[in-house]
C-alpha cells in the first residue's frame, strides 16, 4: 500500500542547528528510494507503507548512533486505494485551482 507521510523529525539535546541531521535523514530518504520533498518545517515523503516506515526508524536508529540522545518526531500520514496520487499531482491540483 502506498502512503503519504508528512514528517518533523526533531534531534534534541544536540544545540540549536539541526540541519546536519535533517541533511542525514535526506540522504536515508535517498538510500530507500523514496519520492520526498523538504519543506520548511519537515518533509514529505511517498512510497510503499513498509519502505516509508522503514526510512523513518533509520532515522531515528542513524541519528541515534550519530550522538542525538533524545529525538522526537511528529507524523500525518493518509492512504488512498481509489486512484494513485503523488505529491506533485496534490500540489499542481491546488496551484491550477489559483491560476498558477
Amino acid at each position: 500500500m502506498k502512503v503519504m507521510v508528512d514528517i518533523c523529525l526533531v534531534p534534541i539535546g544536540i544545540g540549536v542547528s539541526v540541519s546536519n541531521q535533517v541533511a542525514e535523514c535526506q540522504k536515508i530518504f535517498e538510500e530507500f528510494k523514496l519520492t520526498y520533498r523538504m519543506h520548511g518545517y519537515g518533509t514529505n515523503l511517498e512510497g510503499e507503507w513498509e519502505d516509508v516506515m522503514a526510512a523513518i526508524k533509520e532515522c531515528h536508529l542513524r541519528l541515534h548512533g550519530n550522538g542525538v540522545p533524545r529525538i522526537t518526531s511528529s507524523l500525518r500520514m493518509g492512504t488512498r486505494v481509489d486512484r494513485e496520487q503523488s505529491i506533485e499531482d496534490k500540489i499542481k491540483s491546488v496551484e491550477e485551482k489559483l491560476g498558477q
